[in-house]
């Protein structure tokens, strides 16, 4: 039986159209394991956004101007980068992870220590490199699936999101040099 949605000029009740099938050209399986892959993308971006974030609220010390601008403005970027990695797991049909629960399930990078000392500079910026060089290394084992699914746009976002997170590993690798 069909489902019954009120129309919204009469408010009466009539049948639900069920929504269309995705045909864009990528298979339903294909297509699941990149949005899978794209939630792991997702979890571990957000960890190392949420991390960012944190160490630019609580930084210390000879550094804490240099460190506080800079964390700012790679937490602010990876704050945008997080809305178009979910848009498209959406965009390929399925839902995106959103609540901690399921990004700690699905995250590979961990939380630094919870009694992170803020005035050890050196401690932040060398568990960022690490992070983003996890994201990194996240991204490329999507890539692989994107591109052997044919999934240019998902490739495109992936490649975006590599030149982002190896810049930033190695912009914050250079203040240990």
């Amino acid at each position: 039986m069909a489902k019954q949605k009120a129309s919204p000029a009469t408010g009466k009740s009539r049948p639900a159209e069920a929504a269309p099938g995705i045909d864009i050209g990528i298979g339903k399986r294909d297509r699941e394991h990149i949005a899978h892959g794209l939630s792991r993308f997702l979890a571990d971006s957000y960890t190392l956004y949420l991390t960012t974030h944190s160490f630019h609220w609580n930084v210390t010390g000879p550094m804490f101007n240099t460190l506080h601008v800079m964390f700012e403005v790679q937490y602010t970027e990876q704050w945008t980068a997080l809305d178009a990695i979910a848009e498209r797991i959406r965009a390929l049909g399925f839902k995106a992870p959103g609540s901690y629960a399921e990004f700690a399930a699905l995250a590979t990078l961990g939380e630094p220590p919870a009694a992170q000392d803020s005035s050890d500079w050196r401690a932040m910026v060398t568990h960022l490199v690490a992070g983003n060089e996890a994201v990194c290394r996240c991204a490329r084992k999507v890539l692989k699936t994107a591109d052997a699914a044919g999934d240019d746009p998902t490739a495109d976002l992936l490649t975006q999101r590599l030149q982002t997170h190896e810049k930033y590993a190695w912009m914050l690798r250079s203040l240990l040099e």
